[in-house]
């Protein structure tokens, strides 16, 4: 029987490192997870209040397909509150996680065969939902000098003829951050070019010293992604947002209808409270930093001290070719013997990738502290 090649992509990598982790966690109960972008934090308390009552109260059916009402003005006001940007709450778009905001924005901004950008390292789902759709990918490679963000001058070298570029601002696997006058660069070669610009700004608020731009703010054509998994600690829940211009709402509303009918109900109005709970998050933020202060501080001793710029997110990026050019057995190896999980760079990097890793510091500082113990006594 016939099978498509959509499916013929390569596989989430990140998502093999968890399976083999729990599988020694199973053996060996003594997994440190520094392999997953994921807050070990629960739902803030206002959030999970709000869900209970939900639950209580109502009947948690389907929802509109463009997301409860509620939400949206919530999500709107949040705008002009972090970024003095004024959002119509009919702009934007409530979606079953980041993941399916990626999915409708391309579906409706891109034609098969179009080509669109982005930078490599980047995350790896960009790379494959654009193959699965017959989208070409362009990939960018970006690298210390440009902080691995991609720049004009790149695309004018590597580009070509574009149909849409993907940013991330802080970025993963890098962690580094689009400044407001490079982030202005790029929407206005955007615009100059006629590239439909995606910005991925699903990290916003887990920063380090360095203020977050959006780029709603300097462009009007740019389609805007955004989640409750990472700063808002509601990785399960699975819900995102967009923040589209007026052209593509009705498209992204028929694809929306006929896709995944609404988001998740019971999601949607426990999230209206995660805007109040900003108290509680920035403490999640305050651990993050400590966390990537003990790794910036311990891993150089223990052998990794090549690292990327660390802006925002959770993680550090390493280049890792003074110590072995094969990231995903080096990885394995790391994982049997030490028992610290970490992402093998050719996820991020189908080409550089083999001598690069990727450490997430979004667990306790007790396990950071704890795997970078491990690692310095095993590289040592």
């Amino acid at each position: 029987m016939k099978t498509s090649r959509r499916g013929q992509v390569p596989p989430f990598i990140v998502m093999d490192v968890m399976t083999a982790a729990a599988a020694r966690e199973k053996t060996h109960g003594d997994v440190l997870h520094l392999e997953v972008g994921q807050p070990s934090t629960p739902a803030p308390a206002g959030v999970l209040a709000a869900a209970q009552a939900a639950l209580r109260d109502d009947r948690i059916g389907y929802t509109v397909a463009l997301g409860i009402p509620p939400l949206r003005q919530a999500i709107a006001d949040h705008y002009g509150r972090a970024y003095g940007t004024a959002v119509a709450p009919g702009q934007v778009v409530v979606t079953t996680g980041s993941s399916g905001a990626f999915l409708l924005a391309f579906l409706a901004a891109f034609d098969v065969g179009d080509r669109v950008a982005l930078a490599a390292p980047g995350y790896p789902a960009y790379r494959n939902i654009l193959a699965a759709l017959g989208i070409e990918v362009v990939e960018i490679p970006a690298g210390p000098d440009t902080r691995y963000q991609p720049t004009p001058e790149l695309l004018e070298k590597h580009g070509g003829k574009l149909d849409g570029l993907i940013i991330a601002s802080p970025a993963n696997p890098t962690g580094t951050m689009l400044s407001p006058e490079a982030l202005a660069d790029l929407t206005g070669y955007c615009e100059a070019k006629s590239i439909r610009l995606v910005s991925d700004e699903i990290y916003h608020g887990i920063t380090y010293g360095m203020g977050t731009a959006t780029a709603l703010q300097t462009s009007g054509s740019a389609i805007i992604v955004n989640s409750f998994s990472k700063y808002y600690s509601m990785t399960g829940w699975r819900l995102g947002w967009l923040v589209l211009p007026e052209e593509l709402l009705r498209p992204v509303e028929c694809l929306a209808q006929n896709l995944t009918i609404s988001p998740p109900t019971l999601s949607q109005y426990a999230a209206v409270a995660a805007f109040d709970c900003a108290e509680e998050l920035d403490r999640n933020v305050v651990r993050y930093a400590r966390n990537r202060s003990l790794l910036l501080e311990a891993l150089p001793r223990a052998g990794f001290d090549r690292l990327a710029p660390a802006d925002g997110a959770f993680y550090l990026y390493a280049e890792i070719g003074h110590l072995t050019n094969d990231s995903v057995e080096f990885c394995r190896r790391m994982l049997a013997e030490t028992g610290v999980a970490a992402t093998p760079g050719v996820d991020f990097d189908p080409v550089r990738g083999h001598a690069t890793m990727r450490f997430s510091f979004a667990g306790a500082t007790e396990a950071m502290a704890e795997a970078a113990d491990r690692l310095h006594r095993w590289l040592r």
